[in-house]
């Protein structure tokens, strides 16, 4: 699949190691270092990425960016390590739910506004980030655009948008509210948005 959407025009990959966010380490090494092996386009990772050490591996392995969820919660010295060490090849993701960030592959809420977290990652150096609103992602209705709109307009960092994303329309709207670029997922594999087309309506 990695393959077929580089074929397809696909300008970077969006990997998640869903074991590894919720065993708290990456699991699936094999199969991602042959990814970004394989492909010729920049790649990123996320999911239980929550020691430098990994960081340092990943980015080895061949990832361009690594995504770093609840490390930002649990330990933001290590995210200002990375930052400072690594600069653009570290992204923090916000996953939210109504607005409050869960961590630990979605299973913890923490009760602190998305927001906030955002703000203060900035103070840390973070120089981007992904913001998944976790009600709306895999449900192909529609992004939470009003939490997003926030989130864009509350931090001076780019904003990639996730969650939800069904349409060629979704995608130009995101891009209207400022996002940097936005994250397709199953609307690819559904065939609700066709990348080729997509991607020619966003040139």
């Amino acid at each position: 699949m990695a393959l077929e959407w580089q074929s397809l025009g696909a300008p970077r990959l969006h990997i998640v190691d869903l074991d590894g966010a919720a065993r708290g380490e990456v699991s699936n090494l094999d199969i991602i270092t042959e990814i970004a092996t394989a492909v010729l386009i920049p790649t990123q990772l996320g999911g239980g990425i929550r020691q430098l050490e990994t960081v340092e591996q990943m980015l080895k392995a061949g990832i361009d960016r690594v995504i770093l969820g609840t490390a930002a919660l649990e330990d933001p010295q290590l995210v200002e390590q990375a930052c400072r060490k690594y600069r653009e090849s570290i992204i923090v993701s916000i996953d939210a739910r109504q607005g409050y960030v869960a961590s630990r592959g979605w299973r913890r809420d923490t009760g602190r506004k998305a927001v906030e977290l955002a703000q203060f990652m900035v103070g840390v150096g973070v120089r981007r980030f992904i913001y998944t609103d976790i009600d709306r992602d895999g449900t192909l209705t529609e992004p939470n655009f009003s939490a997003t709109a926030e989130l864009i307009s509350s931090v001076k960092a780019p904003v990639i948008a996730a969650g939800g994303i069904s349409s060629i329309n979704h995608l130009k709207m995101l891009k209207s509210l400022g996002a940097e670029g936005a994250i397709v997922g199953k609307a690819l594999y559904t065939d609700d948005i066709n990348l080729k087309q997509a991607l020619a309506a966003m040139s």
